[in-house]
């Protein structure tokens, strides 16, 4: 049964069709709705739109280094007609099989870290947080039970038993808690507005490489502090310095460890 809280949100394959103009109106004006309704799913438009990169050449270039007979033999298992016409979304799911066969595609997608995207979360969720602005979520109410309702769809979705006041930071509102999605795995999105650095978030997905101590990166000019536990990934992402993100992640691993 489908989860009334949790409407279908359109695949990265469909958005790149509605932005194709490609799309019937019926898929059109279904599409329309959802980005007015969500605006994390329009960043996330905004964000396939800058992506728009002279496909056929860039994948000529690839295609002299692809395994060419292995991607032959995939189109041929499928149902007719067995080759859709050289589009965005039959090069996204090309690039996807040079990826897998460890064809370099990266430097075709504006920041994706192509070559280990599902494991690589972090750099997908950094993607995200680049098109962040105060304005992203200066709107949203700060409606405890509201939030609450967001976190039960997470707890379901990763395991978590998550509470606000877990999740409360000084000096921090708490805006939104939502599920995002990649390539069917589920990443919790737990957003923070900061007035003086802007948007922070907490984000975890589902892991089973045990636990690690905190370690820190650079994403899009974004300070990253990530752990993890014996079952979840963490990361806490913004504009935030290091020593205050560290500061923030541990007191957040405290209480969530619990």
């Amino acid at each position: 049964m489908t989860d009334p809280l949790r409407p279908t949100i359109p695949t990265d394959e469909q958005l790149v069709a509605y932005l194709d103009d490609q799309l019937d109106t019926e898929q059109r004006t279904r599409i329309d709705a959802a980005i007015n309704d969500d605006p994390v799913l329009s960043l996330r438009l905004q964000w396939l739109a800058r992506s728009n990169l002279p496909f056929k050449a860039a994948y000529d270039e690839l295609g002299q280094q692809a395994p060419m007979d292995r991607l032959h033999a995939m189109l041929d298992t499928l149902p007719n007609p067995a080759r859709p016409g050289l589009n965005r979304r039959w090069f996204l799911a090309a690039a996807a099989g040079l990826v897998v066969s460890s064809v370099v595609a990266d430097r075709l997608f504006i920041g994706w870290q192509s070559t280990q995207e599902k494991s690589n979360w972090r750099g997908l969720v950094a993607d995200y947080m680049s098109l962040y602005v105060p304005q992203t979520l200066e709107h949203l109410p700060n409606d405890e039970s509201a939030q609450r309702a967001q976190l039960r769809t997470i707890d379901a979705r990763l395991g978590l038993k998550l509470a606000p006041a877990q999740l409360a930071l000084p000096s921090l509102e708490l805006k939104r808690a939502q599920i995002l999605e990649y390539d069917g795995v589920p990443i919790a999105q737990i957003t923070y507005l900061d007035p003086a650095h802007g948007p922070m978030a907490l984000c975890v997905t589902r892991s089973n490489k045990g636990s690690r101590p905190f370690a820190q990166e650079r994403r899009h000019n974004m300070n990253v502090v990530y752990w993890a536990d014996t079952e979840h990934a963490w990361m806490l992402i913004g504009h935030n310095s290091m020593a205050e993100l560290e500061g923030m992640a541990k007191l957040l691993r405290g209480r969530l460890s619990v």
